[in-house]
């Protein structure tokens, strides 16, 4: 049996190349159709905002502009993910595009107030998590490996360079007409899922109409995967904690820019420095991380990019130009992205095949949650004191935070068992009892008995 679990642990083997990820024309599909949407969305995020903050000139009303993307994932993430496990992944991904496409139309009428832009904007957000689920779960049947370690990063480059893009874009149509950035973003919606539709095969759903439960247990199973699951947790918890305090500038940049005394720059031309300077970092991490370094230098770089990323924002107390600002939150972006696909690496080698979209589902809604609620919290602060004061000690808090969660990481030994035991569940044979589907209570290495047509296994990735 155990000659039949392949070693895919962190090793010194030479990193994965572009020419390996790219070979795969289902990934090719998937990153370009990810892409497009990407754009299409953040170009909508910076029109919505920045008319928002015009029309009020209020740093929370801002801030709760952008966040509101981030609320489906609290009202019910988990939940909506736990639907991508019901059906096949390509369906649930074009599906979720349409869905958006049209309730953009919607949006893009001329002449609707921002209030009401901002309803349909959350109601277009709610196909985000089965969206985001049946993509990442689709990801690790398509890529395996360093090469999956090398997607991961691709993908969550782009999802920047979409950012950067897609924010400079943005507040530039917004200028002249927030309609047509809306508009474009439906575009966009439209020609992902063409793109997924003709480019991805199809396979069937991880879970079969006879073998669902109630769709609150499955997603009570996903949670309990992901936080009774040592590793997992412990992977939960660094990720969750750098989202806590790296979307902060992004997400005061525009009142932050607006401030009286922002140096020889305009508004505008800070705004986007701060905005674009985290997702530029983040490109660059996430590239330079994967191709220079193997698998184990990154596992060892892990825990001491996690505690520079907040450190190197705590200057930001001395108040510094705007600048200085975007330098700061780039190096930040930079050492997010060095230890994060490492970590989403070792997330799915350590993780049974058929709670791949719902544990996404809960890691996915942690992520929006904390990161909307950050931007709250603190743009509530900086109504009451100035915003480099508010950075810098939550960035300061950061570095507290992240050091604990590094210092209680686990041993190689506790990684490299929990990898074996996710790879042993996976290569079981139905028969043999793994796994209890009368519990609601996932068992660590064990995968769900209710995966796939007639309990069907994927490879491990």
């Amino acid at each position: 049996m155990e000659a039949t679990v392949p070693d895919e642990r962190p090793s010194a083997e030479g990193p994965a190349t572009f020419r390996d990820v790219f070979g795969q024309h289902e990934f090719r599909a998937v990153f370009v159709a990810g892409a497009l949407s990407w754009v299409g969305d953040y170009v909508a995020k910076a029109a919505v905002t920045l008319l928002v903050y015009q029309q009020t000139r209020s740093v929370a009303l801002s801030a709760a502009a952008f966040a509101v993307s981030f609320l489906p994932w609290l009202l019910g993430g988990p939940v909506l993910a736990a639907l991508a496990e019901r059906y096949p992944f390509r369906r649930v991904m074009v599906a979720c595009d349409l869905i958006r496409m049209a309730l953009m139309l919607v949006i893009a009428i001329p002449s609707l107030p921002y209030q009401a832009v901002l309803v349909l904007v959350f109601a277009a957000t709610l196909a985000n998590p089965p969206s985001q689920a049946a993509k990442s779960a689709l990801i690790p049947q398509l890529l395996t490996g360093d090469r999956l370690v090398l997607g991961l990063s691709l993908n969550g480059s782009v999802g920047q360079a979409a950012q950067v893009v897609g924010y400079v874009f943005g507040a530039a149509v917004a200028a002249v007409d927030p309609e047509a950035a809306l508009l474009f973003n439906a575009v966009t919606f439209g020609l992902s899922a063409l793109l997924v539709r003709l480019g991805v095969r199809h396979r069937p759903a991880m879970m079969n109409p006879e073998h669902r439960s109630h769709l609150l247990r499955e997603t009570r199973q996903g949670f309990g995967i992901v936080f009774r699951t040592p590793v997992l947790r412990a992977i939960a918890v660094l990720v969750f904690s750098s989202m806590l305090f790296s979307i902060v500038p992004e997400g005061l940049a525009a009142a932050w820019a607006n401030d009286e005394g922002r140096g020889a720059l305009s508004a505008g031309t800070a705004q986007a420095a701060i905005m674009v300077a985290n997702p530029i970092g983040f490109i660059l991490g996430g590239l330079l991380v994967s191709r220079l370094f193997g698998p184990a230098r990154r596992l060892k770089l892990m825990r001491p990019l996690a505690v520079l990323a907040p450190l190197v924002l705590v200057p930001v107390l001395l108040d510094p130009p705007p600048l200085v600002v975007a330098l700061l939150a780039a190096i930040c972006g930079f050492a997010v992205a060095g230890m994060m696909p490492m970590a989403n690496g070792l997330f799915v080698q350590a993780l049974p095949n058929g709670f791949r979209a719902r544990a996404f589902g809960v890691m996915a809604t942690g992520i929006q949650v904390i990161q909307g609620l950050a931007v709250l919290v603190t743009g509530m602060l900086a109504e009451r004191f100035p915003i480099p004061i508010v950075v810098g000690v939550w960035s300061a808090a950061g570095v507290v935070l992240m050091t604990v969660a590094t210092l209680r990481w686990p041993d190689r030994q506790t990684v490299d068992d929990a990898i074996t035991a996710a790879s042993l569940a996976n290569a079981a044979p139905p028969s043999s009892g793994l796994g209890d589907p009368a519990s609601d209570r996932p068992v660590e290495g064990r995968s769900n008995p209710h995966t796939g047509d007639g309990h069907r296994r994927h490879a491990v990735t």
